[in-house]
Parts: C-alpha cells; sequence; structure tokens
C-alpha cells in the first residue's frame, strides 16, 4: 500500500523556519522524483520544489522560494525534507508531498498534506 505521510507543519512567525518531512512507503522510493507542492485557499496548487532519484543530483523551486527553500531526500529512510526559511505569511498554505515515477511521469502518488501558518 502506497502511503505519503507528511510531517512539521505549524505556526511560525514571519522570518521564522520550519522543516517539513515526507515519510513514503509501498513503492521503490529511489526511483521516484520526489516533489512539494502547496495549495493555499483559493489559489491552485504550485510546485514549490522538486529533487530527482536516486541520489537528488538535481533539484528545482518555484520562484517564490529560490534562496529560502531547500529540498533534500534520505534513501535509506525513504524519505523527503523541506527546510523553509525566512518564511513569509503568502506562504501560508497546506504543503503536500508528491511522488513521481521517473520512467513514466504519469505514475504520481500524493500525501494528505500538512498546514504551514506563517503569522504574527
Amino acid at each position: 500500500q502506497v502511503q505519503l505521510v507528511e510531517s512539521g507543519g505549524g505556526l511560525v512567525q514571519p522570518g521564522g523556519s520550519l522543516r517539513l518531512s515526507c515519510e513514503a512507503s509501498g513503492f521503490t522510493f529511489s526511483n521516484f522524483r520526489m516533489n512539494w507542492y502547496r495549495q493555499a485557499p483559493g489559489k491552485e496548487r504550485e510546485l514549490v520544489a522538486g529533487i530527482t532519484g536516486p541520489n537528488g543530483r538535481l533539484t528545482d523551486y518555484g520562484d517564490s522560494v529560490k534562496g529560502r527553500f531547500t529540498i533534500s531526500r534520505d534513501n535509506a529512510q525513504n524519505t523527503v525534507y523541506l527546510q523553509m526559511n525566512s518564511l513569509k505569511p503568502e506562504d501560508t498554505a497546506v504543503y503536500i508531498c508528491n511522488a513521481q515515477l521517473q520512467a513514466n511521469g504519469n505514475v504520481r502518488y500524493w500525501g494528505q498534506g500538512t498546514q504551514v501558518t506563517v503569522s504574527s
């Protein structure tokens, strides 16, 4: 059974940091590109960051988070991380983990999401 379980969300003040985790199971983690998306109320889902497998050689980021967020992966733990620094109120959203099979991009799995709220 495929599972993607996110954790690490919460309430943080502007300028603060959070580290999100997504633990995967039920598929061969190293064969998948791992992505973080986010969705804010009334807005479309947007790609925040992605990292290729198996060694994470290639990463890419949405323009709004470049220089502030860092994605990484630990294949031994089947986990992908998103380190978020210098958080802004506009980063408030549900952050959703996504796994995309690199050999066939149409095979995708989604987590349930974790809420991140940036507010003073």
